[in-house]
């Protein structure tokens, strides 16, 4: 083989082209991600329960009579009066002995009459002479004997009167009807609950809340009241707190009163929020943090060698506030928070923070 030809494949193998800079040099580094800075904010301290809404002004109906119902004048769910007819109970007896005074009472009013006109005719006959002091005496003593008779005979039917309206219930004061449990032709006594007759224009809402936060009531917390959705229909403050504990419930019973009484009805069942405290805290957005095997992790934002990198750090967190975590331990107030594109990163892992995505919490 020629030299020449021996010079041409030495400079095949060599290359004649200088090697040009490593790929991807003076390009962009790190993952980019999109982060916060983490700030102190007020944190409440709060916890929800099933209250019931109550009147406070609920009346118990029953009737003063025994006997057997005939009519059922009311609805439930009716808005009466007070004295609007309830309900009427069956009174034979009573009816019939009110029909027999009655019916003694014209014969005692002629008897009456005619012994008025009796006195006022001896009265004109004493005047003139032509009857005797004692014949008048004897008169008079007779209309007196008759007008007692029949006082006697009033007197009689309005006690019986009264003794009959004993047997048609009215209504004690104004309120709504509750639920009519009896049906017409069942015999009812003092103690048989017709209905009852609530006053929907004091209402009451009423909290048990476990012993083990007794510490915590005082008067005046904030209770909120939510719709089945979740919103805010009104804010109330708790005006009373229970001295002793249900032995059968462990619980203590608080009572808030409520002033948006249009929107609720008594005996409702609704979710309530008592707010025992506010206290400054951290909180981060749900989408941060990430559940594994039963403990939350979250990236934040780190300076190792000049270079930013994402670090995996162990948070705990409480309660869920909005679209939030409550963090109770793991991070810090000034901690950048990566909050978008943590599905792309590890632990140790170099970041890029979007600038426009950078800023407070």
């Amino acid at each position: 083989m020629s030299c020449g030809l021996l010079a041409l494949l030495a400079a095949a193998c060599g290359g004649g082209a200088p090697a040009g800079p490593p790929a991807g040099a003076g390009g962009m580094t790190g993952v980019p991600v999109d982060a916060i800075t983490l700030e102190t904010t007020s944190v409440e301290q709060t916890a929800e329960f099933v209250g019931t809404i109550r009147s406070r002004r609920t009346t118990v109906i029953q009737p003063q009579a025994e006997g057997f119902l005939v009519r059922i004048l009311v609805r439930s769910g009716t808005r009466v009066t007070a004295g609007t007819p309830l309900f009427e109970i069956d009174a034979p007896a009573e009816r019939a002995a009110l029909a027999a005074i009655e019916s003694t009472r014209a014969a005692r009013e002629a008897d009456a009459e005619f012994a008025r006109q009796q006195a006022d005719r001896a009265k004109a006959l004493l005047a003139v002479g032509a009857m005797s002091q004692q014949e008048f005496e004897q008169a008079s003593t007779a209309l007196r004997t008759a007008e007692a008779q029949l006082r006697a005979v009033d007197e009689q039917i309005r006690q019986q009167q009264a003794q009959l309206a004993y047997f048609r219930v009215v209504a004690p004061a104004a309120g709504v009807v509750g639920d009519v449990p009896v049906r017409v032709g069942e015999r009812v006594t003092r103690t048989t609950v017709l209905t009852t007759l609530d006053d929907n224009s004091t209402l009451e809402l009423y909290v048990n809340v476990p012993v083990q936060q007794a510490s915590l009531l005082r008067l005046g917390l904030p209770v909120r009241i939510l719709s089945s959705s979740g919103e805010v229909v009104a804010t109330e403050s708790v005006n009373y707190v229970s001295a002793s504990v249900d032995d059968a419930t462990q619980t203590i019973l608080i009572k808030t009163p409520v002033r948006s009484a249009g929107q609720f009805r008594t005996e409702q069942t609704v979710r309530a929020v008592v707010v025992f405290a506010e206290a400054p805290g951290l909180i981060v957005p749900v989408v941060a943090a990430t559940r594994i095997n039963g403990r939350y992790f979250v990236f934040v934002a780190d300076t190792a060698d000049g270079a930013t990198v994402a670090r995996q750090r162990a948070i705990e967190v409480g309660r869920v506030v909005g679209n939030g975590y409550v963090v109770t331990s793991g991070l810090s107030a000034g901690d950048r928070l990566i909050v978008g594109g943590i599905q792309k990163i590890g632990d140790g892992a170099p970041v890029m923070i979007m600038p426009a995505a950078e800023g407070g919490q």
